[in-house]
């Protein structure tokens, strides 16, 4: 293997990249993105970049280190074309690389709402741009901020409004925010601290329309109330960036499909938000994870040089997420859990640790302030730690 293709220029590429130069790839390294910024860390967008204590140069995830890696960057160039059979990547300004490995790391693009194209004021947070755009929109001192989507982004944009002491309102259609992933009781807790931080949550409604001239004006929910703002962010999940995919023959089902160990197809690799593989404990999964775009993209290098000898890919998939004065950690996989048990702390505090059962396995735990214990759930799940076991302390 003499040239490998890198298309995705984030965290799960740069460290597809750099785990491909840690084990011994001393060929051609090209690393494609869409964007024209070297590797920047996501994170901080939602949070310190918006609240206007980073700058951008702050987030950059380039270190002095990696000018040994001999990296060749296309920056600001989209893939628009795979051809498996010539092993060649097709880029939007006609020209086409060869590759004798190809690791996908695209990522995802986030869902817009339709008819919101035209307005100014309309904003999703994904990129650097999406970040420093809205953070423009809020340094001008919007009256009252909308974002819809209580999910983890939404909270944290609403998080960082109200930390500048903007009005905002959160707008869900789920009765309770992340009620089908934390469970009721969890959730509950979770829209609690919004709503003590001021935020006007509302829940079980949706948007019917999005009104105003150039500039939003007003959001018209579902229920028939009407909410005046000058700032609408549109928090409402995320698309894996496949289209470049299409007719390639390779397996796409909500990302690119890739087996076990991350390969999609032979000298063909995945990684991060776009790649979808079989986990050995929860099936075929997607995570959108910061951790896990740095482990899987090292995975992915690794299985591309390994050929026959790859290993299975099998992370506990973990993530936090900082929300006022709240750190919330989550280990595995909550969603369709039997059953919830808060096993250190208390709901009442808002300083706990939950875990989740399915059947008789603790498949996920969640901690809110408690990073500690939760970093030590982490590892018991990684162990395969059963219910009984887990919670015989809690109920001595």
């Amino acid at each position: 293997m003499r040239d490998v293709v890198v298309v995705g220029a984030s965290l799960a590429g740069l460290h597809a990249a750099r785990a491909l130069r840690r084990n011994g790839f001393d060929g051609t390294l090209t690393i494609v993105g869409d964007e024209p910024h070297q590797p920047y860390d996501r994170p901080p967008m939602s949070k310190q970049v918006l609240a206007g204590t980073w700058d951008a140069g702050r987030t950059g995830l380039l270190t002095e280190r990696d000018a040994d890696l001999d990296l060749r960057w296309t920056l600001g160039r989209s893939a628009t074309r795979l051809d498996v059979g010539a092993r060649t990547v097709a880029l939007d300004d006609g020209t086409a690389l060869a590759y004798d490995g190809l690791v996908i790391a695209t990522g995802a693009a986030p869902r817009r709402l339709p008819g919101t194209e035209s307005f100014a004021g309309v904003h999703v947070l994904r990129t650097l741009d999406d970040a420093l755009a809205l953070r423009a929109d809020l340094d001008a001192a919007p009256a009252r901020v909308v974002v819809v989507g209580a999910g983890f982004i939404g909270a944290e944009v609403a998080a960082t409004a109200r930390g500048r002491g903007l009005a905002v309102t959160m707008v869900e259609p789920l009765p309770v925010p992340l009620g089908r992933v934390l469970g009721g009781e969890v959730a509950e807790t979770v829209a609690a601290v919004h709503r003590d931080q001021g935020v006007d949550l509302r829940l079980g409604v949706a948007v019917d329309a999005v009104e105003g001239g150039d500039r939003v004006e007003r959001v018209r929910l579902t229920d028939g109330s009407v909410i005046a703002c000058d700032v609408l962010v549109v928090g409402i999940g995320v698309v894996p960036s496949t289209g470049w995919l299409e007719g390639s023959t390779l397996p796409v089902a909500d990302g690119v499909v890739a087996d076990a160990t991350c390969r999609v197809a032979p000298g063909i690799v995945a990684a991060g938000d776009v790649a979808r593989w079989s986990h050995p404990v929860h099936g075929d999964i997607r995570v959108e994870h910061w951790d896990h775009a740095i482990a899987q993209g090292g995975h992915a290098a690794e299985t591309l040089l390994a050929g026959d000898g790859a290993r299975p890919f099998a992370p506990v998939p973990w993530f936090w997420s900082d929300q006022y004065d709240r750190k919330i950690m989550l280990a595995g996989r909550p969603a369709g859990a039997d059953e919830v048990r808060v096993v250190d702390g208390s709901l009442a505090e808002r300083r706990f640790v939950a875990l989740y059962r399915r059947g008789d396995q603790v498949v996920a735990a969640l901690g809110m302030n408690r990073p500690a214990p939760l970093a030590r759930w982490r590892l018991r799940l990684a162990d395969g730690v059963g219910w009984d076991e887990a919670t015989a302390p809690a109920e001595a």
